[in-house]
């Protein structure tokens, strides 16, 4: 039974590092490795697109909780409505969320004036990224000159059902989510979707009767 103990023990301080290991090295956290175990085990929905949504089966996009915005004055997805939106969860610590970087600055100014929206709902992974000052400092820093909105107490990463740092969203004319993906890659396979969804119509504008 002692020897069974040490086995047991042994393997559990192994889980544990790789755990550890592997949440550092994809920028998800230990917590977030384990709740992406947990969810998968419990046929969680969250995982990347493999192909864009289609039109007709694309859920309504949440609408984004109310924060702290920088580099913008507040939006709404409502308001928003016949332009596509590019919504990114990160937090500045975040080492993948970096690397994200210069290609989500690439599409902001390469496709900003065709269409695109691109929101980054700043959500902490540790206590030390809750502070504003420290956050505008970054975004400044880093030369990010999109729309960045606070979401300290992870309101609309519940309701997106976010549970990795990145995490990028794509929103259609119409607010529906048509591509996700987590993580860092599949910039190109992003990059044709957003110019897809900014090739479709506009959503039929409702005329209103006097």
């Amino acid at each position: 039974m002692h020897r069974q103990n040490i086995i047991f023990g042994t393997l559990l301080v192994i889980v544990l590092i790789a755990v550890i290991a592997t949440g550092y090295a994809t920028g998800q956290g230990p917590l977030g490795v384990l709740s992406r175990g947990i969810s998968r085990l419990s046929g969680g929905w969250m995982s990347s697109s493999r192909t864009i949504t289609e039109e007709t089966k694309a859920p309504a996009a949440p609408e984004l909780s109310s924060g702290l915005w920088i580099n913008s004055q507040p939006l709404t997805l409502k308001s928003l409505h016949g332009r596509v939106v590019l919504i990114e969860f990160w937090t500045f610590a975040c080492y993948n969320c970096r690397n994200t970087l210069p290609t989500i600055k690439k599409w902001d100014a390469q496709y900003r004036d065709k269409g695109l929206t691109i929101i980054g709902v700043h959500t902490p992974e540790s206590d030390l990224e809750r502070s504003v000052d420290d956050l505008r400092r970054e975004i400044a820093g880093l030369g990010i000159k999109y729309a960045v909105v606070t979401d300290n107490d992870y309101s609309t990463w519940k309701a997106y059902g976010v549970e990795a740092w990145p995490t990028l969203f794509l929103l259609d004319k119409q607010g529906r989510v048509r591509w996700t993906h987590v993580g860092e890659g599949a910039y190109d396979e992003t990059e044709e979707v957003i110019k897809k969804l900014l090739a479709e119509d506009e959503p039929a504008q409702t005329s209103l009767k006097s």
